[in-house]
């Protein structure tokens, strides 16, 4: 699994410097393809690392994966939101148009199917002990708790995320890489048995695609709705 996500990893530096210089002189082209490589990485490592929530000591190592890979994530993806409602914030700001603005978000999703379809095609190969049985469990729901308690936890979780990456701009970019995966880390302790801890739309659909299927309306507005809605409160706010 750790070579897996490390090759990823590589795969996506390798693809990220190629555009850099090729693509350069297509702006466009050149965000859309920046956004869905770094996305691709997340949602590929994250869906990886769910299927490691159980190797012992528990909780130990998800979280120390955890922590460890979105430092990773930190300082090999500069540039890059791999969230939409990250890509929320230059919009309503008018540092970037919306025609920008929702090409990336459009990166975002194609890179979530992407990466779903992907992992899935490896999870078939079954070279790991973990991906034995991955394919065969449909919608493993994250979500342990009424629906009310999930809005409210994404939500949350959603706002203090925000508010901390707001803040942490004048951090230096080496502490702060840190310091936000410090806290993703302590959120995904706080609510992953509950939620997941995800308050990514894209993220959620490429992990959980199969129950956006079978319980759409239920899981857009914990996945969906939720941390949009608490990026647009920390957006009002400031």
């Amino acid at each position: 699994s750790l070579l897996l996500m490390s090759g990823v990893v590589a795969a996506v530096g390798l693809c990220r410097r190629l555009a850099r210089r090729r693509l350069r002189s297509r702006p466009r082209l050149f965000a859309f393809l920046l956004e869905m490589f770094s996305t691709f990485q997340i949602c590929a490592c994250t869906s990886e690392l769910s299927l490691l929530g159980g190797v012992e000591p528990k909780p130990h190592t998800a979280l120390t994966l955890t922590y460890g890979f979105t430092v990773l994530h930190g300082l090999t993806l500069a540039g890059s939101t791999c969230n939409p409602c990250g890509t929320l914030q230059p919009m309503w700001g008018g540092g970037t148009s919306v025609s920008m603005g929702g090409l990336k978000i459009a990166a975002q999703f194609v890179a979530a199917v992407l990466a779903r379809v992907f992992m899935h095609f490896v999870w078939s190969l079954e070279m790991a002990e973990p991906h034995s049985g991955a394919l065969s469990q449909g919608c493993s729901s994250p979500m342990q708790t009424t629906e009310v308690q999930a809005f409210c936890i994404e939500l949350l979780f959603s706002v203090v995320f925000q508010l901390a990456v707001l803040r942490a701009e004048s951090v230096n970019p080496k502490y702060r890489v840190h310091l936000i995966a410090l806290l993703i880390t302590m959120l995904v302790y706080a609510g992953g048995n509950l939620t997941g801890a995800i308050f990514n739309p894209a993220l959620a659909f490429s992990l959980h695609a199969d129950c956006f299927y079978d319980k759409f309306l239920s899981y857009s507005l914990v996945y969906w709705i939720a941390p949009t809605l608490g990026k647009f409160l920390i957006l009002h706010v400031f």
